[in-house]
């Protein structure tokens, strides 16, 4: 337990409660073409720059625990950042120092995963997304993974990509999967045979958070482990083929399988095999996670068939539920955080946000660690997200979590609050430039709703952010020229 905060020299001088509101994704652009933040008409965003007390904060790379400055931010680290207020190393630069030292192949999980395949003849699979973004994942670290399997001795390696589009360029995955082909091409020989098996995109199977959507693993299940889908002779041609016939963008690209030189799928996981899901990033991980380790209890879909497999993940994604049971890098130990230090000092915490959000100022916020430090002073509510395109719903949820901290606010019970609206980085994903400003525009009506409760009740409102995204909506090339914007803005 930490020791109780002293008391500072607020202490009394306000009879409100502090109100902390994130603004996901709302950032300060480099460029004005392109920053909806700019062009959105913000009337209580811009009065509390242009009038309150402030500053401007890094939000990527070192100053977030990130490999380097090139490192874009993200939620995740955001939150963790501001829930304990100091820098730890974080997932991508914990995973490059294990396998920079060589630690990462000598664990025991990754003998296990080895020696598994080895002995029962059966392959080792990789599941997670293709690309270099770094926010979920690195190809880099995909590639050092499959050539230690190599070394290891393992004579079959399954990959099963999940096409990026978020973190990077939203049509760049041949970018990353044609390259990656000839790489495992390279390393296959009469010992050792390495091929993509299934993939699709991170938005349409697999990579589900918070329990929003669980038709997505559903469909990931039946491609990665089933092998059920339209074949194709290799990846590059499942993407060619499937952006034709679709139009999709890569993350929402529909599930391809790959078929071997027979003219069947190429990976299903059958019994015997080992599984990596080489994500370390903890939130779109956990739900395939539970698919394969939950028993007979498991009810979220239909699996059909649960193969026989030693699992494991790139780190461990849930500290308290220990989800992995079986990891390969040990996360970042966070502690003494915010939130417990407030509990510690007896102070009554209330955290809101929707499902999209709602791990980030709870879980992600209290140092990757699940429930409460004490549930009768901390309070947390979420705000069911809507199961559809964020582009469609531009305002989200955030007039629904506006209500309900107005309601807590006039009740007079918390002293913090802490919120999350998600807009300006979910819909900022989406690229669509209009609705991006549509949602930015609502959530600063609801800034203002909670700006005009917490002034009635003697309050203090802190607007922040954990990172940019909606700031950027256009690609620039070096000179800072738009290479490319989103059609409907033309």
């Amino acid at each position: 337990m930490v020791e109780e905060l002293k008391a500072n020299s607020f202490k009394g001088k306000r009879k409100g409660p502090v109100v902390l509101c994130i603004m996901d994704g709302v950032g300060f652009g480099k460029y004005d073409d392109g920053d909806a933040v700019k062009a959105a008409h913000t009337e209580y965003l811009e009065e509390a720059l242009e009038q309150w007390p402030g500053t401007q904060l890094r939000a990527h790379g070192k100053a977030v625990g990130l490999p380097s400055d090139g490192d874009m931010g993200n939620s995740e680290v955001g939150h963790n950042a501001m829930g304990c207020g100091r820098v730890f190393a974080q997932g991508a630069k914990l995973v490059n120092k294990s396998i920079e030292s060589g630690a990462i192949f000598g664990g025991d999980t990754w003998k296990i995963l080895t020696e598994n395949a080895i002995s029962s003849g059966g392959a080792m699979h990789f599941i997670g997304l293709l690309s270099d973004g770094n926010v979920h994942s690195h190809i880099n670290q995909l590639k050092a993974l499959i050539q230690g399997a190599k070394d290891s001795g393992v004579a079959k390696v399954r990959v099963h990509g999940l096409l990026d589009g978020r973190d990077v360029g939203e049509t760049s995955a041949l970018d990353y999967f044609t390259p990656f082909e000839e790489f495992l091409m390279s390393l296959t020989d009469a010992s050792f045979d390495a091929r993509f098996a299934s993939g699709g995109g991170r938005m349409n199977i697999t990579m589900d958070r918070y329990d929003a959507d669980w038709s997505m693993v559903e469909r990931g299940w039946k491609t990665h482990v089933l092998a059920e889908g339209e074949l194709f002779a290799s990846a590059t041609d499942a993407i060619i083929s499937l952006r034709e016939k679709s139009g999709a963008i890569d993350q929402d690209l529909p599930a391809f399988v790959v078929a071997g030189e027979d003219g069947k799928p190429s990976g299903p996981i059958l019994d015997g095999d080992s599984v990596v899901l080489f994500n370390f990033r903890g939130d779109r991980a956990i739900e395939l996670t539970k698919s394969f380790e939950a028993g007979d209890e498991f009810d979220r879909f239909d699996r059909i068939r649960v193969p026989d497999v030693e699992y494991a993940g790139m780190m461990e994604y849930d500290g308290d539920a220990h989800i992995p049971a079986q990891y390969l890098v040990t996360p970042p130990a966070i502690n003494r955080t915010m939130a417990e230090y407030l509990v510690s000092s007896g102070v009554k915490q209330f955290s809101i946000s929707e499902t999209q959000k709602f791990g980030h100022v709870t879980y992600f916020w209290n140092g990757n660690r699940t429930g409460y430090f004490d549930d009768s002073l901390e309070s947390y509510v979420e705000i069911t997200s809507d199961i559809v395109p964020f582009e469609q719903r531009p305002a989200m949820k955030c007039a629904e979590i506006t209500d309900k901290v107005i309601e807590v606010i006039e009740e007079g019970e918390y002293e913090i609050l802490k919120l999350n609206f998600p807009n300006g980085d979910m819909v900022g994903h989406t690229g669509i430039f209009q609705a991006v400003l549509a949602s930015l525009e609502v959530m600063d009506l609801q800034i203002g709703r909670i700006k005009k409760a917490v002034e009635k009740a003697g309050g203090i409102l802190i607007l922040t952010a954990d990172h940019g995204n909606s700031d950027d909506m256009f690609e620039h090339n070096k000179k800072g020229e738009v290479v490319y914007k989103e059609e409907t803005d033309e």
